[in-house]
């Protein structure tokens, strides 16, 4: 870990660059910044794909702050055994209550304002903007990242967690949908983003998907740039990016078309 003194940055201080893992411990605490807990078998996968580029950048600023919490920690006997075999019989093993229980206890003790705690399922609801959005206005996230079965139901019905999923697919594990969740979270927070209108015309942002975009150069393999948005129209181009976003909206997500025309 670096020596080098922090620097300042507005009303906060960023600390010397740091190596992905470090960003989890390194950083000092800051009042009102999104915190996201993940608990999970494997914190040594966080923060992952989180700590480059942006969502890395703003986590280094303490913009947000990330912890990854190691379930194992509470597992019960020598061996730090956290599943069992599912009751009634039947294949894999099934996380215990009485011991994501405390792990959740642990992570939630001492959590102000609105905080969700959301368990990654293949049979929840999915996630999607709105989601991502309505998140991006709490204090926190805990996120609980299951692996074999899953987790004793009594747990989610007894802290009232709300299951999310990415698709309908099923993963090993839920430490990839937890990253994509909070990655689609964070970027939404003020000041992440260098551009905040970056997000005013972006996929699913009206729940339409997002027009072509290009840039430079004018031609290409014999494909140029759209004339319209050449012309310095501001009123065509705004014109022409609607009804692309409308017909590929209508083509390619006609889930999307359907739910905005019954609303």
């Amino acid at each position: 870990m670096s020596d080098a003194p922090a620097r300042s940055h507005g009303t906060r201080r960023v600390a010397p660059t740091l190596k992905p893992r470090e960003l989890l411990q390194a950083t000092p605490d800051y009042a009102g910044a999104f915190q996201a807990h993940v608990i999970t078998l494997f914190p040594e996968l966080f923060p992952g794909v989180l700590g480059a580029s942006l969502t890395g950048r703003a986590l280094q600023e303490g913009r947000w702050q990330l912890h990854a919490h190691d379930l194992r920690q509470h597992g019960l006997t020598k061996h730090r055994n956290v599943d069992d075999t599912p009751a009634g019989g039947g294949a894999g093993m099934v996380l215990r209550a009485d011991v994501v229980g405390p792990a959740i206890e642990a992570v939630m003790h001492g959590a102000r304002g609105r905080w969700p705690i959301l368990y990654m399922s293949p049979r929840g609801r999915r996630f999607d903007q709105a989601m991502a959005r309505d998140l991006a206005t709490c204090s926190g996230v805990t996120m609980l990242c299951g692996r074999f079965e899953g987790v004793d139901e009594r747990v989610i019905e007894h802290y009232g967690i709300t299951e999310v999923s990415l698709g309908d697919f099923v993963m090993t594990g839920g430490e990839l949908a937890a990253q994509a969740m909070i990655d689609a979270t964070v970027r939404l927070i003020p000041g992440v983003l260098g551009n905040a209108e970056s997000t005013v015309e972006e996929s699913h942002s009206a729940g339409l998907l997002e027009h072509p975009q290009y840039t430079k150069p004018a031609e290409w393999q014999g494909r140029p740039i759209p004339p319209v948005l050449q012309s310095g129209n501001h009123a065509e181009i705004a014109k022409w990016r609607r009804e692309m976003s409308e017909k590929l909206t209508r083509t390619r997500r006609p889930d999307l078309w359907a739910a905005r025309e019954d609303g």
